[in-house]
Formats: structure tokens, C-alpha cells, sequence
């Protein structure tokens, strides 16, 4: 438990440094303040990766088998047959799990969000 905690909080680190900078960045380019650049890049990768992990985790138990296309009678790339199988019980538990990560790391970074936006205050 130690480790994924370990995992999640470099997870967090990592995507914090790096939506800082570039919402810092595109902030500049844009002449918004520094502040509330950041807080909207945090808000907005939050919202992404919560849509994301909902999507995710709603992925259907079918896989697809073979991405080899078969004869059609449709004259359009992606229009072939297409082979299904049943998701293994490990596949359907990586679904869920990503989905988990995804949403977790959404909401931390919302928090974060909330936590630097200087346009209200928290006490």
C-alpha cells in the first residue's frame, strides 16, 4: 500500500510541475496573470483526465481480436469485419483500475486547482 502510495504521489508531482509550467507559459503568451493561468490549467486537466477516466471505465467487456480487415463489401478503410472476444478477467480489472487513477488524479488536480485560484478564499 506504502508503494502505490509512493506511485500516486509522483504520479501527482509529475503532472503538477508540468501543468504548472505550461499553463505558466500559455498564461505569458495570452497575458492572463500567473495565478489564475495556472489555477485554469489545473481545472482544466482535472476535468480532462475525470471525463477520460469515466470513459474508460465504461469500456464494454468485448476486445477486439484481430485488427487484420477482412474481405468488406464496403469500398471504406475501416468498414471490415472485425473479430470479438470477451475481455479477460484481468483486462476488465485494468479497466477499472485506470479508471480509478484517472478519476483520483483529476480531482487531486481540481483540489490543487481550487487550492491556488487567489479569486476565493478557502478560510
Amino acid at each position: 500500500m506504502l508503494a502505490a502510495a509512493r506511485r500516486l504521489a509522483l504520479l501527482v508531482l509529475g503532472c503538477s510541475i508540468l501543468t504548472a509550467g505550461f499553463s505558466a507559459l500559455f498564461g505569458e503568451l495570452l497575458g492572463a496573470s500567473l495565478d489564475r493561468a495556472v489555477s485554469l490549467g489545473f481545472y482544466g486537466l482535472g476535468c480532462f483526465l475525470m471525463v477520460s477516466g469515466f470513459f474508460v471505465g465504461n469500456r464494454g467487456p468485448a476486445r477486439v481480436k484481430s485488427e487484420a480487415s477482412g474481405w468488406s463489401m464496403l469500398p471504406l478503410p475501416g468498414f471490415g469485419e472485425r473479430r470479438l472476444r470477451w475481455a479477460s478477467l484481468d483486462e476488465q480489472n485494468e479497466t477499472i483500475n485506470n479508471s480509478a487513477v484517472f478519476i483520483v488524479l483529476g480531482l487531486i488536480l481540481i483540489l490543487i486547482g481550487v487550492i491556488v485560484d487567489s479569486r476565493h478564499s478557502l478560510v
